[in-house]
């Protein structure tokens, strides 16, 4: 389905970001673009949006296609989130590129699969692959936030020949050193809240309470891993005022807890801990940039060593930033990566 809609000429240095509430599960771009306040004074420009769904490897996956230009495919985090988290903050890359959000498989909009054992990173490379051919893009820019990041740098591993940029935000490279980060963050935090997570990773958080089917971890644990250790780490400069810990549910549960694992947010022991690229990142020969917050959840020494690890690369580690560095610093992250695709 293709229609369009009405986007502002984009100035870097000016352009201030309207308040924004994170959308609801299913609010379409077109939808989200109706409510924002712009600035009358920025010339106004049309720009095609395309959505749909693709079979990749037998199922449906859900992506939206806004602008023209060179493709440049945006693999959101969780593993298990959607790509809605990145509205309306990276809509203005589609000023000079064709920007394409998926959702992954078992996110979002996405097909869910019924065996969970299918949630892969080696599975969700293919789909990426699939969804390359599907919508005819010939060779890709990839940028991949969080646990897209580290979707991107495997697909990079397999597939460079497709590639014309790879932008790894805010990610890790290396399960082992990642699960260090998080007990180094998890030390750092006031003891009694420490003891009080701890108790309750203890107990079991899916065993118990039957967390899983609910959809999220146990509300007193969302707020102590989210509210209180993990926020600082996510927003620097613009936290969302409406950020609600509470709330911070993957969308796919069986995914996250066939990937992350099912032992709490401070340790990755689901088939992501067999993440260990820094033996095999040598041989990426595209060019590569690194965008980190200063005080990101993923400690920028990690971005830091993939920057040494892929020759040629190029590292930006944002100030005043945390983990969701285009919401922090939305016009040096957009200044950064559109100058680095463009090259």
């Amino acid at each position: 389905m293709t229609h369009s809609f009405q986007w502002p000429a984009f100035r870097w240095p000016a352009f201030q970001w309207p308040a924004f509430h994170w959308p609801a599960r299913g609010i379409g771009v077109a939808a989200l673009l109706a409510g924002l306040v712009l600035a009358p004074a920025l010339r106004a420009q049309k720009y095609a949006v395309e959505e749909g769904f693709v079979d990749a490897n037998g199922l449906l996956l859900y992506y939206q296609a806004i602008g023209q230009g060179a493709p440049l495919v945006i693999l959101h985090g969780g593993p298990g989130a959607s790509h809605e988290y990145f509205l309306p903050y990276l809509l203005p890359l589609a000023r000079t590129n064709r920007v394409i959000f998926l959702d992954e498989r078992g996110s979002g909009r996405s097909q869910k699969l019924e065996d969970p054992a299918g949630y892969t990173v080696e599975n969700m490379v293919e789909d990426v692959e699939a969804v390359r051919k599907a919508l005819n893009l010939g060779k890709i820019n990839v940028l991949g936030h969080s646990y897209g990041g580290v979707l991107a740098q495997a697909y990079a591993l397999k597939y460079q020949q497709n590639l014309n940029h790879l932008i790894l935000a805010s990610t890790f490279h290396s399960t082992r050193e990642m699960n260090a980060v998080f007990q180094k963050e998890l030390a750092a935090l006031p003891a009694a809240t420490r003891q009080k997570i701890l108790a309750l990773e203890k107990a079991g958080l899916f065993d118990q309470g039957h967390a899983y089917e609910k959809g999220r971890y146990p509300a007193e644990y969302m707020q102590l891993a989210w509210g209180e250790a993990y926020f600082p780490y996510l927003y620097q400069k613009h936290p969302d005022p409406n950020f609600d810990p509470a709330t911070m549910g993957n969308t796919s549960w069986e995914l996250y807890r066939e990937m992350w694992g099912s032992h709490g947010e401070f340790i990755i022991d689901g088939n992501l801990k067999s993440v260990e690229y820094a033996g095999r990142l040598g041989t990426i020969r595209v060019p590569t940039l690194m965008v980190v917050g200063d005080h990101d959840e993923c400690d920028p020494s990690l971005s830091r060593e993939m920057n040494q690890l892929i020759r040629g690369s190029k590292l930006v580690v944002v100030p005043q930033s945390g983990h969701m560095t285009f919401v922090d610093q939305p016009g040096l992250f957009l200044k950064t990566v559109s100058d680095f695709v463009s090259k």
